[in-house]
């Protein structure tokens, strides 16, 4: 027998806090919190503890509440969980079966949800649970689908959704989708382009800036024009200027009076994580507010870009790692170092804000070019392993690890489209008994609109689920891809840098001269 110590969660998401701003606060925390007050009361539950996550989307458990309550049930601390349905505990159906299904029985708790009837301790509604589950789920799907369809047709419209301005501009105060031009920021970014057009480099013009003690666009936003704005490398005490903020503020389209949107997107409703969008797919909108620098001046900075950089790449001949190397610390790229008594042999790289502005602002990160080839060599070929099964490595076969959901997404395709054929024979039934007098015309009409509302949700249960099989092949596709790259490299003993290039996004040297590399695959 379970014991009765109960905890209540409560939640409340962004979509909720619309409907109560709206008048319609049956979903808000107050209102939650006394609908399980009064079920535990009634049911003689002990109430112990109450978790509340405010603004937290269901789709994931990183929510502050939720993971203490989950650590707290670890630890034996209650026996039950009260909230006021399930999908306030978890709209992921993945999220579903590891906790309700796993996690909570193994620990001996229950989870109760008071409106939906949902009870862990009845055997007999885990399918009514795991249907609630894949309903949430499509629920956040189709939600998400129809935020970026707006906000995409908002972006073609001209209107500026990001939630800070481009350095040099503000949110115009009659219109938030509008950029208006602060001037003192537009000064600085026409004195970069000036700066660099008389023949500064990038890495110069930010020890100018630095020095004379402008501050950086993260602190400005944040400092002058009083936005709520984070960025977690935008730390108080990075004060200087990088060689990425120019150059990222010398390749800017804005400043010539087009807004660049659809950048950076989620790789999926369910995954925070950001992915970078292919060119083509930018969203441009050309003479959308007041350019700061002129068409003329933009193309000439774009042709000296570019006749610098082939000067670079002709020069260096061991520039393999060239973009890729950043500081662990600062996050800024690493600069190359050279012997001390013979300037133009190479020997590795040094953090450049350390090597700009001393030790006060971060520390050396020195990494010897030799050091990082070995390292980067062992990595790959390690990963070259990691990546086949092991008793296939000497006969290099390819495998199938996505073999099995794709038969779960067949069959759900196939018993979703048997019972759609099963509701268009009871159609067919109930046309013959209407031809024989069997039932009458209205009854006849009931059937059949019974009938094709429920065809047209099991269509639209399966358009859900062949989308999610043709994304499963198209990670196939990319899986072989990825088995047939790392056959060649098991055995590889030199790096090159198109191989650099095909599997790595990054790296980043540690103060302890470590490294982390992050592999494009991994993403």
């Amino acid at each position: 027998m379970k014991g009765n110590r109960a905890v209540l969660y409560l939640r409340l998401s962004k979509e909720d806090i619309d409907k109560v701003n709206r008048g319609d606060d049956s979903a808000s925390i107050k209102n939650q919190r006394l609908l399980l007050t009064d079920y535990a009361l009634a049911h003689q539950f002990k109430v112990l503890h109450v978790y509340c996550d405010d603004d937290e989307s269901g789709l994931y458990d990183n929510r502050p509440d939720f993971e203490k309550m989950m650590t707290d049930a670890k630890l034996g601390e209650f026996d039950i969980i009260i909230a006021k349905t399930q999908s306030r505990f978890s709209r992921n159906m993945e999220h579903i079966e590891k906790y309700l299904h796993h996690d909570l029985p193994n620990l001996g708790v229950r989870f109760i949800g008071v409106v939906d009837g949902v009870d862990t301790d009845n055997e007999e509604n885990k399918k009514s649970r795991q249907i609630n589950g894949l309903v949430n789920e499509w629920y956040c799907e189709d939600l998400s689908k129809n935020i970026r369809s707006s906000l995409r047709a908002k972006m073609k419209d001209g209107q500026f959704l990001g939630s800070s301005c481009p350095y040099g501009y503000k949110k115009d105060l009659q219109n938030h989708n509008h950029l208006v031009i602060d001037e003192y920021a537009a000064a600085i970014v026409k004195r970069i382009y000036q700066l660099y057009l008389s023949g500064y480099g990038k890495s110069k013009i930010g020890a100018i800036l630095s020095s004379e003690g402008i501050l950086i666009p993260t602190l400005y936003k944040r400092q002058v024009l009083k936005e709520n704005y984070y960025h977690s490398k935008a730390l108080d005490t990075t004060k200087v200027w990088s060689y990425q903020t120019i150059h990222t503020i010398l390749n800017n389209e804005t400043y010539l009076g087009h807004l660049v949107q659809n950048k950076v997107n989620t790789l999926s409703y369910k995954d925070k994580k950001k992915k970078s969008v292919p060119k083509e797919q930018w969203i441009v909108v050309k003479n959308t507010h007041e350019p700061i620098i002129e068409q003329e001046v933009f193309d000439r900075v774009q042709k000296l870009q570019k006749n610098r950089t082939r000067s670079v790449v002709s020069m260096d001949s061991n520039g393999i790692f060239s973009g890729l190397i950043y500081c662990a610390d600062c996050k800024h790229a690493m600069s190359r170092k050279y012997a001390r008594h013979e300037k133009n042999k190479f020997t590795g790289y040094i953090c450049k804000t350390y090597k700009t502005h001393g030790k006060q602002f971060c520390d050396s990160h020195s990494i010897n070019i030799e050091d990082l080839e070995e390292a980067v060599l062992l990595s790959i070929k390690s990963e070259a392993r990691k990546i086949l099964k092991k008793q296939d490595i000497d006969k290099l076969r390819k495998i199938e690890p996505y073999k099995t959901s794709e038969n779960e997404y067949e069959l759900q395709i196939n018993t979703i489209q048997n019972r759609i054929d099963q509701i268009e024979t009871f159609k067919r039934k109930t046309y013959d008994s209407y031809m024989e007098d069997l039932i009458s015309k209205e009854e006849y009409i009931c059937y059949i609109a019974d009938y094709d509302k429920k065809i047209k949700t099991l269509q639209e249960q399966k358009n859900t689920v062949q989308n999610k099989f043709d994304l499963q092949n198209e990670q196939n596709i990319q899986y072989d891809k990825w088995i047939e790259l790392f056959k060649d490299y098991i055995n590889i003993d030199k790096l090159t840098r198109e191989v650099v290039l095909e599997c790595i996004e990054k790296i980043e040297v540690h103060k302890d001269y470590s490294i982390t590399i992050y592999y494009k695959f991994h993403n």
